[in-house]
């Protein structure tokens, strides 16, 4: 676990940032500090390195959040458009220092300034960017989403939560019982009523999202108890199945 100072000596994003990420929702620490200080995780780490990749993408954080929290997140694909950015900003940056270089050796009179040109940086930024937001679940959640207020986002989560915490009730049940089923039912239907049409091939991977250890399951846990995430994940491939 590290602090939050540690966090951001290490990732660079001030700790004001860091907090502020925790207070609308991006990054939450997985734990406190007996005095209340904020402690991260690997998990929570990888999170941020997302984060900073669509920062660097220009996405708004709003979007980030809701990107990340999306069904259809491929960590693999993130991870390799990271990978691809950084290499031509690497080649971006080995160029004006060439260029410096050369000003440095021959003069002003050195008038190449094809250096500067980001054309191919910031059509893969596009790109990439644009790949997001392209699937119909985020075009659907964006739709349904567009005209909630905070009090109205608050107000959904809580009353997402309240499946949970009754979940968190029959933890210690079979999850094919009728009634473990019948609340997974429920949960589809309040993602599809708010957010996006939630086919069972999507709620199957929100299942394995659920008790796979992260903000998702902590959250979970929260409302219902330790275990809640992994017998939801239980019951959810089941009545997909």
């Amino acid at each position: 676990m590290m602090t939050v100072h540690e966090v951001s000596s290490l990732a660079g994003v001030s700790i004001r940032t860091l907090q502020y990420y925790d207070r609308i929702g991006l990054l939450h620490p997985t734990g406190r500090t007996e005095a209340g200080y904020r402690l991260y995780d690997d998990t929570d780490l990888e999170r941020l390195q997302h984060i900073l990749l669509f920062r660097e993408l220009e996405f708004p954080l709003k979007d980030i959040r809701d990107i990340l929290e999306s069904p259809d997140f491929d960590r693999d694909r993130a991870l390799e458009q990271q990978i691809e950015l950084l290499t031509l900003k690497r080649a971006h940056l080995d160029d004006l220092i060439r260029f410096a270089r050369n000003i440095k050796e021959m003069g002003v009179k050195h008038m190449d300034f094809s250096a500067f040109d980001k054309t191919k940086l910031d059509e893969y930024a596009r790109e990439a960017k644009a790949s997001w937001g392209d699937t119909p679940e985020y075009k659907e959640f964006e739709e349904k989403t567009k005209d909630r207020s905070e009090k109205d986002n608050r107000l959904f989560v809580e009353r997402f939560m309240l499946l949970f915490k009754e979940a968190g009730g029959m933890k210690d049940k079979d999850p094919g019982s009728p009634e473990a089923q019948d609340l997974v039912k429920r949960i589809q239907a309040y993602i599809t009523e708010n957010m996006y049409t939630c086919t069972n091939e999507i709620l199957k991977g929100l299942g394995k999202m659920y008790s796979a250890g992260g903000d998702f399951t902590k959250n979970i846990d929260a409302a219902g108890g330790e275990g809640t995430g992994e017998f939801v994940d239980r019951a959810i491939q089941i009545y997909c199945s």
